[in-house]
């Protein structure tokens, strides 16, 4: 498990570093009038992983963490199970996003994942399972004026690109 935390630590450091190289290549403040600009959100949530790196290093380096003290194998066959049945359920999410849109395949993963992987009562993976892609809706679409993939589900959306726009 140690050795497996540090590597993981290391390669997404330096993912993290790419990511806000490769995004600072568009601007990332604000731009007067039009909003972030086009490289903000990925420098910015990439800086943010980037410090999660460091600190899991940290961690890591004065072993304070369960994991960072552990000689415990990384992945045994229960794991290994739940990572295929996780890795596949993300498959077919980003798969779906292509035929019915973004808002549709989220909240299935959503329900899946919750219910099925988690053991969650309905009732908060319903509600999480419709507030994602509303939140996701109102935050992309009407506050930042990014359009997401919608598929066959995109006639839908017209009477509320009339309200909002």
């Amino acid at each position: 498990m140690r050795k497996a935390e540090l590597l993981m630590a290391v390669v997404m450091g330096l993912f993290s570093t790419y990511l806000m190289w490769k995004s600072a290549e568009l601007p990332i403040g604000w731009i007067p009038d039009e909003g972030p600009g086009g490289g903000a959100f990925p420098f910015w949530l990439a800086a943010g992983m980037l410090i999660c790196c460091l600190w899991i290093i940290v961690r890591w380096v004065r072993r304070s963490s369960t994991v960072s003290a552990s000689a415990d194998q990384y992945m045994d066959a229960a794991t290994l199970r739940m990572f295929f049945l996780v890795a596949g359920a993300l498959t077919v999410m980003i798969g779906l996003i292509h035929v019915v849109g973004v808002y549709v395949s989220i909240p299935l993963f959503m329900l899946f994942y919750m219910r099925y992987m988690g053991g969650h009562r309905w009732l908060p993976t319903g509600v999480i399972a419709v507030a994602t892609p509303i939140v996701t809706f109102f935050f992309f679409e009407i506050s930042l004026k990014i359009t997401l993939p919608k598929g066959l589900t995109e006639p839908l959306f017209y009477p509320l690109y009339d309200i909002f726009f």
